[in-house]
């Protein structure tokens, strides 16, 4: 967020460095202090805790060619220590409050589309082979001229979309917005709740925790992110043992510990194929999985960069992020790792949000969440103690928070704000940043060449537009390849 919409501040905030720490993160030069910085590192680490379970509820329900399956508890460790490390050296070499973990969508995708045309160890391999594609973009500077070409436009644009999908994603994870089932033949795609109404015990958490954080934001009260967090929890608690909840009842995560320590399995690690899949399923279907994982990894974790670092107010005149380099290098080294680890690529998470709502400038925030998701790898049951219903308040507030900046967009302007009406709109409405994205980008190309301005988009736009047209046409350019 914007320096004026920070929820809350530290008054003594230091000014100029102090010590090693503060010159190395540049904690001072930011306007940040490391409390605060402590607090945003724990308001991620527990927004986006429910991967922990989460993706090795994706990963582990699938079948690949020959029927065989992951192991539940292989998965949870590879998928937490994957995190652990690319977290932690996200905040040492980036220097920038962006987690990462296994990325949603792109696990499903391999769980579902990749994994039952080849075994699992090929499916990982070309997982790998993305994230080399990323690192090579990375390490080249394609990527960061890529990133840089986008108009700014487009840049505010996609942090009021992750704003929007970020409020959706909450909901959802809540219980609050549930889909509404086929069977009732019902054009609303979407309800409040379970049959339009809002029931049980967990649903109250969730309002308490919501209610609480937005007033503590507005009373500008330090730490009030993790402030609703923690009171939510300790609610959660107090209620499902009060009530006598059964644990489907929160969904995922139930507000108790199913013991304390939890011994890692590191069976899954290094069970990789690199080129098997190519001689499997063939060159041309091969290339094609791992161009389509290349562009939605690539794509969302831009717009996720691009979003946080807007919200943060690290973006410079230009709107370009800080590090850039070294962020993009990371990431992709992220996918590789994921791939190698059977955890499905990793990529920065769009509930870093959190933790930069709390006040989080610096990489000092991820040691601190990439600390505590090298805890979990002994302590995953306490881990998992917080339900999304106590954590996901948050992303409804930070969503308010990074919608602010669609004041910035020139909406008289046809040429840009339809592109940016797509953007905003098509990131939340198909569940998918990258979707929202490449739609943005290609109306942008066509709207300002029809007012005779194509000579003023910079050419990587139109390439970039270009390949978004073949990923959205992928089905029919498969049947005509006879792929499909």
């Amino acid at each position: 967020m914007s320096p004026q919409a920070a929820p809350a501040t530290d008054s003594q905030a230091p000014s100029t460095p102090r010590s090693g720490l503060d010159r190395f993160f540049k904690i001072s030069e930011r306007g940040s202090s490391p409390l605060r910085e402590i607090r945003g590192g724990l308001a991620t680490f527990f927004a986006m805790a429910y991967i922990v379970v989460l993706n090795p509820i994706i990963l582990g329900s699938a079948h690949d060619k020959y029927e065989q399956q992951l192991s539940q508890p292989q998965l949870v460790t590879a998928t937490v220590l994957v995190a652990a490390v690319m977290t932690i050296l996200m905040g040492l070499i980036g220097n920038m409050p962006l987690a990462l973990a296994a990325g949603l969508g792109i696990n499903a995708m391999v769980a579902f589309q990749i994994a039952p045309q080849t075994t699992w160890d090929e499916a990982m391999g070309l997982v790998v082979l993305e994230g080399i594609g990323l690192l090579i973009l990375a390490a080249t500077g394609l990527r960061e001229a890529i990133m840089n070409a986008i108009p700014l436009v487009l840049k505010q644009a996609i942090g009021v979309g992750i704003g929007l999908f970020v409020t959706l994603v909450g909901l959802v994870s809540a219980g609050v917005v549930t889909r509404v089932p086929d069977k009732v033949n019902s054009t609303v795609p979407v309800a409040l709740g379970s049959g339009g109404t809002l029931q049980g015990w967990p649903a109250v958490v969730f309002c308490f925790g919501l209610v609480l954080t937005f007033v503590l934001v507005v009373r500008k009260v330090p730490g009030a992110i993790l402030i609703g967090m923690v009171a939510s929890t300790v609610l959660a608690v107090i209620v499902h043992q009060a009530a006598g909840l059964d644990k489907a009842a929160w969904g995922l995560t139930a507000p108790e510990a199913d013991g304390v320590v939890d011994t890692p399995d590191f069976g899954l690690i290094g069970n990789v194929d690199l080129f098997g899949a190519f001689g499997r399923v063939g060159f041309i279907t091969a290339s094609l999985l791992i161009f389509t994982l290349l562009l939605s990894n690539f794509f969302d974790g831009m717009g996720t960069i691009i979003g946080v670092s807007r919200e943060a107010g690290l973006l410079d005149k230009q709107g370009k992020v800080p590090n850039l380099g070294r962020i993009l290098t990371v990431e992709s080294v992220g996918a590789i790792a994921g791939g190698g680890a059977s955890a499905s690529s990793n990529t920065v998470f769009v509930e870093s949000s959190a933790g930069v709502g709390e006040g989080a400038r610096t990489g000092l925030a991820n040691l601190v969440t990439g600390g505590l998701f090298a805890l979990a790898l002994l302590f995953t049951p306490l881990a998992k103690l917080v339900p999304a219903q106590a954590a996901t308040p948050a992303l409804v507030v930070v969503g308010a928070l990074m919608m602010t900046q669609i004041r910035h967009i020139e909406w008289d302007d046809m040429t840009v704000a339809a592109p940016a009406f797509v953007t905003i709109a098509l990131m939340p409405f198909t569940y998918s940043i990258t979707t929202g994205i490449g739609a943005g980008f290609i109306l942008y190309v066509v709207l300002r060449s029809a007012v005779g301005k194509a000579r003023e988009i910079p050419v990587l736009l139109w390439i970039v537009s270009a390949l978004f047209v073949v990923h959205f046409a992928i089905d029919p350019i498969e049947q005509v390849l006879g792929v499909k």
